[in-house]
């Protein structure tokens, strides 16, 4: 009796240790899931804080810098939903995994260029490396979380921890540039790319392959041709001229890209953009506003940093403090959010989530070169404090309008449509203050044109949503 209670104790605890190794391996998979997103979003902020410091290192002017930070958000844009398809297909982790390694890899790149050129090479790298970052992350913590409600909580945090990177972004950018230089923004990248691989290597389990998933390849070099085109043409339109040769060709490439991957993708047999989804009406309006809320809100980043640097002579430490603010209101309205849309509904919290950035547009009209930081404080925070609190009842609307079982490329169109908004609105923004001694009239042309989109998004999904949405 003795021999049998001992043994029963033994196997009692052993299960438990090993409930105990489980609960630890999914929590340090988490950690690595949520490295990996929070390094992407990292650098999406970090950048801007060095814009005036790169300028002056590597020469060149506005169109570089927008080079700079528009080849990372065209490739994170347009290799998305491939990427997810091949974690679907050869494995998430190994993907997840290789896309650490090219981003660390890209990352010390771009700390070591001797010129603008290798540096908008390398950021383009990081770019790719990002979009193979984020959908397999999520695909990863979908098999290690099973349990829906312990799923969502995952989700929560891996969330919270890439707001948390965007927030300490400028902070950071402007605290390493001023003690280091703008290369340490790129070098920090390094330490959290080995603990990421490191943690992903040791703790994160492998998921079923679909080798019957193809890759859509044509729609892919589609998708990278009009992408690119367009943010060429209008980057380039800003320091060239719009009846530029070079300006009209990109265009046009664009435009014929485009018609190819539309083309493309009706006829595919698993196409990389599925044009059926778009047959849902949800689903077409939250991507439309994804679109349009991001060429608004980063496009205004992208000016904003220039401004406090070029403009109001700036360094870069205060810069990124300038920019904390903004940041921070984020997080704490992304939490609001969701009781909000409990109450009122998503689609109305998306309208008022839109309308009151606009209105922090709006509220800037009148700032000038001599403006106080003090008196467009609010407004900022209003721009970002909208954006907190309609991405997430526009990501839920979004999944919600389609099957479970086509979630993941929902997720993935609604950040290939936010990404592309980021890069023309970058694109834009930029080529109207890039006229010499032009970027008042271009800062204050950029915010109309942010207030207007804006106010689109909101009227879009306010009429066009059913009346239950």
């Amino acid at each position: 009796m003795r021999a049998s209670t001992i043994k029963f104790e033994t196997s009692h605890a052993a299960a438990g240790a090993s409930r105990a190794g489980s609960r630890l391996a999914t929590s340090l998979t988490l950690a690595a899931m949520s490295l990996g997103y929070g390094v992407v979003q990292l650098d999406v902020t970090i950048v801007n804080t060095a814009l005036d410091a790169m300028g002056r290192t590597l020469g060149g002017g506005v169109a570089e810098l927008q080079w700079v930070v528009s080849a990372y958000t065209i490739a994170f844009a347009a290799f998305i939903l491939t990427a997810g398809a091949l974690g679907d297909r050869i494995g998430a982790k190994r993907v997840f995994m290789a896309g650490f390694a090219i981003f660390t890899a890209a990352s010390l790149a771009c700390a070591l260029s001797p010129n603008a050129t290798v540096l908008i090479a390398a950021r383009l790298v990081q770019g790719l490396a990002a979009a193979i970052l984020v959908p397999n992350s999520l695909a990863l913590l979908n098999h290690a979380y099973p349990d829906e409600r312990a799923r969502g909580r995952a989700v929560a945090v891996w969330a919270a921890g890439a707001s948390l990177a965007l927030t300490a972004g400028p902070f950071v950018g402007g605290a390493l540039i001023t003690l280091v230089g703008w290369r340490a923004i790129f070098l920090v990248n390094l330490p959290i790319g080995l603990a990421g691989l490191w943690l992903s290597w040791r703790y994160a389990s492998e998921t079923t392959r679909a080798r019957s998933r193809e890759i859509d390849l044509p729609g892919q070099l589609a998708a990278i041709g009009a992408l690119g085109a367009l943010a060429g043409a209008i980057i380039e339109g800003g320091a060239l001229g719009w009846n530029h040769p070079a300006v009209i060709a990109a265009f046009v490439g664009a435009a014929t890209f485009a018609a190819l991957f539309i083309w493309r993708e009706s006829r595919a047999a698993q196409p990389m953009l599925p044009l059926s989804l778009f047959g849902q009406r949800l689903f077409a309006l939250t991507s439309l506003v994804g679109l349009l809320v991001n060429i608004a809100i980063y496009g205004l980043i992208f000016v904003l940093s220039l401004y406090f640097q070029r403009i109001n002579g700036l360094s870069a430490w205060w810069t990124g403090l300038a920019f904390v603010p903004m940041m921070a209101a984020v997080l704490p309205v992304n939490l609001l959010a969701p009781r909000l849309a409990e109450r009122i509904g998503p689609c109305p919290t998306i309208v008022v989530g839109a309308s009151v950035s606009a209105l922090g547009c709006l509220g800037l009209l009148w700032i000038e070169a001599d403006t106080s930081y003090w008196m467009i404080c609010a407004q900022m925070i209003a721009i970002s404090g909208g954006l907190g609190l309609l991405v997430p009842p526009l990501t839920s609307t979004l999944l919600g309008s389609v099957d479970k079982a086509r979630s993941g490329i929902a997720a993935g169109v609604l950040n290939a449509t936010r990404q592309t908004g980021s890069v023309l609105g970058v694109a834009l923004f930029g080529s109207l203050v890039a006229a010499e001694g032009a970027f008042m009239a271009g800062l204050h042309l950029s915010l109309v044109v942010s207030a207007s989109v804006l106010l689109l998004a909101a009227v879009v999904i306010g009429l066009g949503a059913p009346a239950r949405g």
